[in-house]
């Protein structure tokens, strides 16, 4: 069935996301900041800074007024940098569910606000209370959903009812979607893989080689999981799509900016430097601080995450990072096994 869709940011994710939607038949605006930049999309049809090749149908619209991007949509989808989120939100709220409609904001935003540690979901209920609220996430890189290449995501939700709703909008033949109960599970997994993503562009960069990017990866996911886990998460979702799945193709994939923002850290770089270089906002950085003051919140033991930050803000260099890891204290892989 034919929805009206808001989609709110003109990034990569966003452009490619409005792509999906409008191949899917349903009615799609864009909002973006600035008129300059509306003017700038109109014209190519697209992102052609972050997205080139990519051109959306005519029938897609381009706005910077937030009423008309909000106003009688169904369905939102979020798509701005994590440190956006609040101020944006704030901008659609006086828009939001008029004449008593009900609008489902999609969050497709991965991160966690340092200053509060809330999820980005939860910053969206902060600003409005009782918003329907869900989460898209998982391996799904802008690019290759740009150029139609199949990929798997899984939406999370309060009610099934609503995850239904975002899973039959938003799949395709070339888009599958999951549903979950899980959110906060999701949206941890999605913050968290940005910063083990980090460490393993500073590995390649650093030229560590495969078995080190292997023990990072593995390791990565069994800190994300315990951190998720002891919030309420669920073990299966860090395991799935928006776990596990995730974080390799952000590890592996060149088209990770936090990957590329890693390699250049590994490479001798300031992170500020590497993030001016990649010209795209690196979210790993963003998320280190919280997810390291997450980890002692719930006495969590996260060291790849503590090395990160290390790295990032405290100026350890990334073979003194990697020296500490190995060294570390001798202990069982499996922590749930006394042996």
């Amino acid at each position: 069935m034919q929805k009206e869709i808001g989609v709110i940011g003109a990034g990569s994710w966003g452009i490619a996301l409005a792509y999906l939607l409008s191949n899917n038949g349903h009615n799609v605006t864009v909002w973006s900041r600035s008129q300059a930049s509306v003017d700038k999309l109109s014209a190519y049809r697209g992102n052609e800074d972050k997205l080139p090749g990519v051109k959306l149908s005519d029938s897609v619209k381009f706005t910077c007024s937030m009423e008309e991007a909000v106003s009688g949509k169904e369905i939102l989808v979020l798509v701005v940098p994590s440190t956006s989120v609040r101020e944006t939100v704030r901008l659609m709220a006086p828009y939001m569910n008029k004449e008593g409609q009900d609008q489902i904001i999609v969050n497709c935003t991965k991160g966690i606000e340092e200053s509060t540690l809330m999820v980005m979901s939860d910053v969206i209920l902060d600003e409005i209370p009782g918003a329907t609220v869900c989460v898209l996430s998982g391996p799904s890189h802008a690019e290759e959903v740009g150029k139609n290449l199949p990929t798997t995501i899984v939406v999370g939700a309060f009610s099934k009812d609503t995850a239904k709703v975002v899973q039959n909008t938003f799949m395709s033949d070339v888009f599958r979607v999951y549903i979950s109960p899980d959110m906060l599970g999701i949206e941890i997994g999605a913050a968290l893989k940005n910063v083990v993503a980090l460490a393993a562009g500073m590995a390649d960069g650093y030229g560590l080689g495969d078995n080190a990017k292997a023990a990072l990866i593995t390791r990565g996911i069994a800190e994300i999981s315990r951190l998720g886990m002891a919030m309420g998460g669920k073990f299966e979702t860090f395991a799935g799509l928006s776990g596990i799945g995730d974080l390799v193709v952000t590890c592996a994939s060149m088209h990770s900016r936090n990957r590329r923002a890693g390699i250049l850290i590994g490479q001798g770089k300031t992170y500020q430097e590497a993030m001016d270089e990649v010209k795209m906002v690196v979210e790993g950085v963003y998320s280190a601080k919280a997810a390291l003051k997450l980890a002692r919140q719930y006495e969590v033991d996260m060291p790849i995450v503590q090395g990160v930050n290390e790295i990032l803000f405290e100026g350890k260099s990334v073979g003194e990072g990697i020296k500490d890891l190995m060294v570390r204290e001798k202990r069982n892989e499996n922590s749930q096994v006394d042996w």
